[in-house]
């Protein structure tokens, strides 16, 4: 019994080549495939306003590390085209704002890919006003529309928490097209992503060290046929950067102040 448990910690502790459906890349055994999301920032910064960040992603200066010390042990979940998988965030405008969004940052990964270039082909993004479980309808975008302008690299690798020099894992940016204005309101962003390789690619989770609940992510598996919840002991939010513009108040201000000239 002892020789056998010595097997086992050796199997979870070195051999941990991912092992992978086409829901989740995971560390060993059934698990999923924890990720953390990169906060290195938008990849474009033309004089747009950061509307909305979803979550951090880097662990330590370029690495985004798998905590396995707390019992997590998924590295990232499926959103391939090839699969038909898509994941779902919500996003939130507050009261009195309208947003007018031009770019969202999305991150993914395929495992083996090199930094440069990006293996990462394609981005496909709806918008929903509510979530995709419960009723939400599309109000932006659909899901044969490549939306994916540019590729690159964070800067980050992910990696686990024994293994913190792995490089098999670079996790991209992925800056896509929107252009659309919304008012105050909850809504929800799908989206599923496609790669020139075979494995992924697989969204990263938001990542807050010693964390293990980031979200209230959903994820759909053509396999399953229906949206679920992303779990890793608990369940996830993906990290996703919102780029555009806001309401000027210096210009609502001056608006004002010409009408009460002729009132």
């Amino acid at each position: 019994m002892r020789r056998l448990l010595c097997a086992v910690l050796v199997v979870l502790l070195f051999a941990v080549p991912a092992l992978a459906s086409d829901r989740t890349e995971t560390i060993y055994n059934g698990g999923k495939e924890t990720y953390y999301p990169p906060v290195p920032g938008p990849v474009f910064d033309g004089g747009r306003d950061i509307l909305w960040d979803n979550g951090p992603l880097e662990s330590q200066p370029g690495l985004s590390i798998l905590d396995t010390a707390i019992g997590m042990g998924t590295y990232g979940f499926g959103h391939q085209v090839s699969a038909g998988n898509m994941i779902a965030d919500e996003f939130v405008i507050p009261v009195g704002e309208t947003w007018e969004i031009q770019e969202i940052t999305f991150f993914a990964y395929q495992t083996g890919s090199p930094t440069s270039p990006s293996s990462i082909t394609g981005v496909y993004v709806t918008i929903l006003d509510g979530p995709p479980n419960a009723g939400g309808n599309v109000i932006w975008g659909d899901m044969a529309t490549n939306t994916l302008m540019m590729s690159v690299w964070t800067g980050l690798y992910r990696v686990t928490d024994y293994d913190l020099m792995g490089t098999s894992r670079p996790i991209m940016a992925n800056t896509c097209a929107v252009g659309t204005t919304l008012a105050a309101g909850e809504y929800w962003l799908v989206w599923q992503s496609d790669g020139s390789l075979t494995s992924g690619p697989w969204a990263p989770p938001i990542t807050i060290p010693g964390v293990v609940g980031t979200g209230n992510a959903l994820q759909y598996t053509s396999s399953g046929g229906v949206w679920a919840p992303v779990l890793d002991l608990e369940q996830q939010g993906f990290p996703f950067i919102i780029e555009g513009v806001f309401p000027s108040p210096v210009e609502e201000t001056t608006w004002a102040a010409v009408k009460a000239l002729f009132h």
